[in-house]
């Protein structure tokens, strides 16, 4: 990706309606130009959906660019046998591959350099993947959700939800967990958000994104709540993550911010740990999230000490009808974490009795759909904007 705002666009509606007429077809692979639209834009990933694509000044171009430099009929797009050229229209300033300016059509291949006038761009290749979970039935559908991800990223048009933490004595709400929406079609939900990050290879930038809108929209409450914020497991291992939260904390200093880390994420005890100690010197807490959904990572937990342990959900689902002897198994866990002065919390509580046994096992803090489904803020009841003074 040239940077993280390489996201596909297309120039007009014109061009959106063409992905409707092109669903019936069977390409296999799409091409893009990757560049800016004008000087001072921002890089955006362009499809070449169908040819002749005319790229240009004037107003009919499939691809307008706003630059003098640039013919109004500059040059054009052809695809042929699966290849991709370029055939300048008798431009002004010439158009140039890698460089050289060239007198007639040429070959274009993934990773060249196509420039117009003074206007360059990188030709991308996608291929459709094969025998693999896709959001969309075809090449054409994904290419669609795609213009959708765009929307996401360009409109921040992400909705943030919130799920009730609650303490588990009394169900008072002592924090809510930041989950996404939207009502983008194909990117409703966020393993569809982040199936479509991951392709593009923005997945940090996304999950950027729904924090800093979170902490935003809270931010300007009389109160704002304690927010349990995720982070994507690919920014554990990118340097700019103390960046991005003192970014969210200087939005909010003294809003209170727990991040949640997910267990199968948890592996170097020293970075984590350098981690949760830059953490706490901005007031921000540390949470082990879906703890006991694979390994259960009790060396790191002993070394890292987190502030909160998530456990997962497929310890709590019906626990009320499980053997005796699974549930002085979780009932140790949550000893050994409260030992270390870390907090446990029980995720995906459904059910009272879930709720009682919970209790009884020792948890401190529980969240599930038995205490409130996710929502929007404006959807949230009064008493989740004025939380105790007593937050855990």
């Amino acid at each position: 990706m040239a940077d993280h705002r390489d996201f596909l666009m297309f120039s007009s509606e014109a061009e959106s309606g063409r992905l409707g007429e092109a669903r019936g077809s069977s390409r296999e692979a799409f091409w893009f130009l990757s560049g800016r639209s004008s000087p001072d834009g921002e890089v955006r990933r362009v499809p070449i959906l169908d040819t002749p694509f005319l790229i240009g000044r004037g107003a009919n171009a499939a691809l307008c660019l706003s630059c003098r430099t640039v013919s109004c009929r500059h040059a054009e797009l052809l695809e042929e046998g699966g290849e991709l050229l370029v055939r300048d229209l008798g431009s002004r300033n010439g158009t140039y591959v890698n460089g050289q300016r060239i007198g007639g059509p040429r070959t274009l291949f993934p990773g060249d350099l196509v420039q117009f006038g003074a206007m360059p761009f990188r030709v991308l290749k996608q291929t459709a993947p094969a025998n693999s979970r896709t959001i969309c039935e075809d090449v054409m559908d994904h290419a669609v959700v795609l213009v959708q991800f765009d929307r996401l990223m360009s409109e921040r048009a992400v909705i943030p939800h919130y799920q009730m933490i609650v303490d588990i004595r009394n169900e008072e709400i002592r924090a809510v967990e930041v989950l996404a929406r939207s009502r983008l079609v194909g990117l409703e939900m966020p393993a569809a958000m982040f199936s479509v990050a991951a392709a593009l290879g923005v997945e940090t930038q996304l999950s950027r994104m729904i924090r800093s809108k979170a902490v935003q929209e809270t931010s300007t409450l009389e109160s704002p709540p304690h927010l349990f914020l995720n982070i994507h497991p690919a920014e554990l291992q990118e340097p700019a993550l103390i960046d991005s939260i003192e970014e969210i904390r200087a939005v909010s200093p003294t809003q209170r911010l727990t991040l949640e880390i997910h267990e199968k994420a948890v592996g170097d005890v020293a970075s984590l740990s350098r981690l949760r100690d830059a953490l706490h010197e901005m007031g921000v807490g540390l949470a082990f999230d879906d703890f006991g959904a694979g390994q259960g990572r009790l060396l790191e937990l002993v070394e890292v000490r987190p502030d909160y342990v998530k456990f997962d959900i497929s310890l709590i689902h019906r626990i009320h009808n499980a053997p005796s002897k699974q549930r002085r198994l979780v009932g140790s866990l949550v000893s050994l974490v409260r030992e270390m002065g870390v907090v446990p919390l029980a995720e995906g509580v459904e059910c009272p009795e879930e709720h009682e046994v919970c209790q009884e096992l020792g948890f401190q803090l529980a969240q599930g759909f038995y205490y409130g489904q996710p929502a929007p803020l404006q959807s949230f009841p009064h008493r989740v904007l004025q939380p105790s003074p007593a937050v855990v």
